[in-house]
């Protein structure tokens, strides 16, 4: 475990808040509370979802920047202003708010920002991973312009597909879809062929490349589908083992809820980016991490008031509290 400097916490060695991620929504919650004059930690792993992408998009003032170029500013950003960044991966998180970092060290906290986003589970045809981030590409809106009116395929290996699919059609007029082992009904052909996409039957063998770029989906039958970019809908799986260890209620479709702020139903825990918005882009996952710091900054001045109060002898006083509002849904597909 490394940390970037020696800044001093406070004098029970407790950060106000320890961010457990370090992508574009915990770097941007530790920034808004470094500038409010919090202490603030950030453990990192490593690892980021988006890492094979050579670029980002749709990120104002920042678009066309690699991801990793982007974590690298971000975290020359938060050390500047005194927050201590960590490489390594945090085992638990102890009632209490005491974050166990793999090799035995232990952060304590008076909150917690959980920021530990998701994983892609790809389907297992050969090319699939070794062309992941390149020209086999999931969000549209990340990566479509940049194929646009280019020959475009679509992998139906989720229920989502045949929605990429028609929402691809926006970016190029040659989009084929490949049902491969999804069941298309009826009213899905019907739907599809209204937009002008066209259906290839058949299962997906494998993606066919040459000299190091995509050439086209190859089909157990034999037959080649020149291609210059494929689409698939990933199942995507929250890394949210250390929320739902510390009882966040989670919605009816698996995933941790949490109120506009990013506050979940245990006091002190705050979740943001695809740990539990599955839809959040970088810049959305940003602006996530910057609403949660504003919340958890009003809560701790709450607190930081009442303790005042009774440092001052006044704790015959009925306690006040910030009223924290309810949970609420995240989005996820």
């Amino acid at each position: 475990m490394k940390n970037n400097s020696g800044c001093a916490v406070s004098d029970d060695g407790v950060y106000d808040v320890v961010v457990v991620g370090g992508g574009a929504a915990g770097l941007s919650a530790a920034l808004v509370l470094a500038r409010a004059r919090r202490r603030v930690a950030v453990v990192d792993a490593g690892g980021p979802r988006n890492a094979p992408a050579a670029h980002m998009h749709g990120f104002l003032s920042r678009d066309g920047m690699s991801p990793a170029d982007l974590l690298a500013v971000g975290r020359a950003e938060v050390a500047g202003y005194g927050v201590d960044l960590f490489e390594g991966r945090v085992d638990q998180i102890d009632p209490g708010f005491l974050v166990r970092l793999e090799g035995g060290a232990v952060l304590g906290a008076r909150r917690v920002v959980v920021a530990t986003g998701l994983r892609d589970e790809l389907p297992a045809i050969p090319g699939v991973r070794e062309r992941w981030g390149r020209d086999l590409l999931f969000c549209p809106y990340c990566h479509a312009y940049e194929v646009r009116d280019q020959p475009i395929g679509v992998l139906g290996t989720h229920p989502g597909a045949v929605r990429h699919a028609l929402l691809l059609r926006q970016w190029s007029h040659d989009v084929v879809f490949f049902p491969h082992t999804l069941d298309l009904g009826a009213e899905e052909r019907e739907l599809l062929a209204a937009r002008g996409v066209v259906v290839v039957g058949g299962t997906v063998k494998r993606l066919v490349t040459e000299g190091d770029r995509l050439r086209g989906v190859e089909l157990v039958e034999g037959h080649v589908v020149p291609r210059s970019a494929v689409f698939v809908f990933p199942r995507v799986v929250p890394h949210d083992a250390l929320l739902t260890a510390l009882g966040c209620e989670r919605d009816d479709s698996g995933w941790v809820t949490t109120d506009d702020a990013g506050r979940t139903s245990v006091f002190g825990v705050w979740a943001v980016g695809n740990v539990s918005d599955a839809k959040a882009l970088v810049i959305t996952a940003a602006g996530q991490g910057a609403a949660a710091a504003f919340a958890l900054n009003h809560d701790l001045v709450a607190e930081d008031v009442e303790r005042a109060m009774k440092d001052a002898g006044s704790s015959s006083r009925e306690p006040r509290h910030v009223p924290r509002p309810a949970p609420r849904g995240a989005a996820s597909d």
